[in-house]
Order: structure tokens, then sequence, then C-alpha cells
């Protein structure tokens, strides 16, 4: 998903409150405040269609735009997108991991205890015995792990 710009992120803030779909009439209401012409709006929604992070339908002559996704999902995305400008993803997390609060902690915990839940091996993070070995350090270089299956474990 595409970085958005400012105008475009408040566009997206105004889509995001609300249940359905909404016409550029009402974006351009929403956006009073900011002294925005009707034809801006419009473009800044066609481009947002263009690039996929809404959806746009015709109602009669009128076109109707909604997310294409959550503001949730579309965060995950830019945070997806930025591991990947890391050369190291792992580092990154740790990095992120150790400047979360302990709530925000806790829910990523949740969150991955729900993933492997779901992936079928029946355990989470938090399930698992702490490790003998310290962690690594993220600014210490990693030797490459073997593929799964070969580092003496069961498949």
């Amino acid at each position: 998903m595409a970085r958005l710009g400012e105008l475009e992120r408040a566009v997206m803030e105004v889509l995001w409150a609300h249940d359905g779909p909404v016409s550029v009439r009402a974006v351009h209401a929403a956006l009073d405040d900011r002294g925005l012409a009707y034809t801006t709006v419009m473009t800044v929604l066609t481009r947002l269609a263009n690039k996929n992070v809404v959806k746009r339908t015709r109602q009669g002559r009128a076109w109707l735009y909604e997310p294409a996704a959550g503001r949730e999902a579309y965060v995950a995305d830019l945070m997806l997108e930025a591991l990947e400008l890391s050369g190291d993803r792992g580092s990154a997390l740790v990095h992120f991991a150790r400047s979360v609060s302990s709530d925000e902690a806790d829910a990523l915990t949740r969150a991955l205890d729900h993933a492997h839940r779901r992936a079928g091996d029946g355990v989470g993070p938090g399930d698992r015995a702490a490790p003998s070995h310290p962690p690594q350090d993220p600014d210490t270089p990693r030797q490459p792990r073997p593929p799964h299956g070969q580092r003496g474990e069961d498949p």
C-alpha cells in the first residue's frame, strides 16, 4: 500500500470515519475548514483509487469512495513496507519491540500467540520455554540459520 501525503491522509480520515461509501461532495464538505476546491478533493480521491488505497463505485453520475482497508490494516502494511527497507528484519523487529510500551508488548504477544495457534502448531511465543542462550544483540551480526528440520528439530 502506498504512503500518503498530508492531504491524502486527511481524505482517508474522512473515509475511515464513515461506515460506507462516501461521495466527493461529502468528503469536500467534511474538509471544508481547509478551504480546498472541490476538484482538488476529486483529484485526491482519484489518485487514491489509482493507488488501490480506496475503492470506488459508480452511482448514477457520481463516484462513491470507501477505504480498501481499515486504518489498522493500512498501518500494518506501512510497518511491513518499513521492514522491507531493513537489511535485517529480525534486528529491526527487536529494535521496534524495545521501543513499545508494556501494553503494546502485551498486545503483540497476544497477536503472536493467536497467529501461532491459527497456523496449527498450537504453541505461541508466550507458551515456549525460555531459551537456554541469551537473546542476540541486534547490533551484532548474525550467523545464517539452517533451514527448518536441519537443526536437529522435529519437522
